[in-house]
């Protein structure tokens, strides 16, 4: 019988490597790290493709909201594109450290809706990560505004996202509300006042987001079928 290693490496999609390691993560109630984050919000993206969507991976989103250097902010956003963005989702972790990319203890949400010109902060843990969501949301900021933008678009924590029953299921909630609102900006129905609120608040059940380390699994096992 051949021994596993953690390290060993179990699928690359896209620009992210899957490890052993992070099947252990995934079959157990622990916090998810930044590889899952980034591989399943690539993979929401593979699903349901749209040039006006961008969900931003977990690194990029630490060094925007770490960097202390604006110039080097500028120069990191502008190959992004971000102003021909429609919908931006960012993921937010409360580490401050840039020496350590795969620290901090807490994810969330920040939502960017050109339209509306709002940042919609989720946070499943009552605000935890709420001044870390603004020093992104301060970091971005200038360069989202395009000649047509009236001014700098609002930041706003939603009240009504649902609760996290432990300590370890935040990233699930990440992602189980970043696939709430690709889907609600994704489909041709009419779009209420709300934004995606709502639907967030409906869809992302604690049925939902405990059956979602199953349901990544299952797309993992499948990617690697297809190999």
């Amino acid at each position: 019988m051949v021994k596993t290693s953690e390290e060993d490496i179990i699928l690359s999609y896209n620009d992210v490597v899957l490890r052993q390691s992070d099947l252990h993560i995934l079959s157990e109630p622990e916090f998810l790290n930044d590889r899952i984050i980034e591989f399943y919000l690539s993979y929401l993206h593979s699903q349901f493709p749209s040039p006006d969507i961008m969900l931003v991976p977990p690194s990029i989103s630490f060094w925007i909201t770490n960097c202390p250097d604006v110039e080097s902010v500028k120069h990191f956003v502008e190959p992004l594109k971000l102003l021909e963005k429609k919908l931006i989702i960012f993921p937010v972790n409360d580490n401050i450290d840039l020496t350590k990319a795969e620290g901090g203890n807490h994810w969330s949400l920040l939502a960017f809706e050109r339209d509306a010109n709002l940042y919609v902060h989720h946070d499943s843990l009552g605000g935890y990560n709420t001044c870390h969501a603004k020093r992104l949301y301060e970091a971005v900021v200038p360069h989202m505004e395009s000649s047509s933008t009236k001014s700098c678009g609002r930041f706003v924590e939603c009240s009504s996202t649902p609760q996290q029953k432990n300590g370890y299921d935040c990233g699930l909630y990440v992602l189980a509300i970043a696939r709430v609102i690709w889907l609600w900006y994704s489909s041709s129905g009419p779009k209420d006042e709300g934004l995606w609120y709502s639907s967030v608040e409906q869809q992302v059940t604690p049925s939902v987001v405990s059956g979602m380390r199953r349901d990544i699994l299952k797309v993992i096992s499948s990617l690697r079928n297809e190999k």
